[in-house]
């Protein structure tokens, strides 16, 4: 099975820590974001991984090598220019078009069990499976119910329950019609014209731990549950 791994972001979120290396090469514990990622892939059967960079590239090639000490075969693909988190898929097609592979950003970790959501985005009648997950944020202030002037209910303080888009796909090699060469498309934009056109979208609904690691209050989280969630 055959994965892509998002890793072209410029982080600057997360500086001042990514002004010296790239997002998915900051430590977690005693490994990187990228070093955690393709353990968990090579794990669950993913012997072909591609790292999509842009930013500092070359630190990421060096680190990492051909894969020979992960157990998985690694190549390298670099943009020219910023192409959005899909836009750099085109540049593999001819490597992704015998299968349906799985694409992932390079800033997430989650415990999903990726070879159960491969097979489940196999078998959907689709070329796109997006994988979500219900955040449920806490509220700061309690929600008030009237009639005219006088109150008849108060709701302190409800839970927001959102689902967002976790930043893993399944796709398969027709997604490639809708991905123009070399050129700028976002994960939005991509499936809106989807959506558009009517073509069929599944979606995957990721129970295990799941973190994004966007912002440096993140990144500090996932300090913390490290030994409990990635650590082998």
């Amino acid at each position: 099975m055959k994965a892509v791994i998002l890793a072209g972001g410029l982080g600057t979120r997360l500086k001042p820590f990514t002004e010296i290396i790239p997002k998915p090469l900051l430590p977690v514990g005693e490994k990187s974001v990228l070093e955690i990622q393709i353990e968990l892939l090579k794990k669950h059967g993913f012997s072909e991984i591609f790292l999509a960079t842009n930013y500092k590239s070359e630190y990421i090639e060096n680190f990492f090598g051909n894969g020979d000490r992960y157990g998985v075969k690694l190549t390298i693909s670099k943009e020219e220019k910023p192409l959005g988190s899909v836009g750099p898929l085109s540049l593999l097609k001819d490597k992704l078009s015998d299968a349906p592979f799985l694409v992932m950003n390079g800033d997430v970790l989650s415990k999903c069990n990726f070879s159960e959501l491969y097979q489940f985005g196999s078998q959907m009648n689709a070329d796109l499976t997006v994988c979500i997950k219900e955040l449920i944020t806490p509220f700061r202030f309690g929600n008030i119910y009237f009639n005219g002037d006088y109150v008849t209910h108060i709701e302190e303080k409800p839970n927001i329950k959102t689902n967002i888009l976790a930043g893993i796909y399944i796709m398969k090699p027709g997604i490639f019609e809708y991905i123009p060469y070399n050129e700028h498309l976002s994960m939005d934009t991509l499936m809106i014209n989807m959506l558009n056109k009517n073509v069929p979208i599944a979606k995957y609904e990721i129970k295990d731990y799941w973190l994004d690691i966007g912002v440096i209050d993140d990144y500090q989280k996932v300090q913390e549950i490290y030994n409990n969630h990635f650590k082998d």
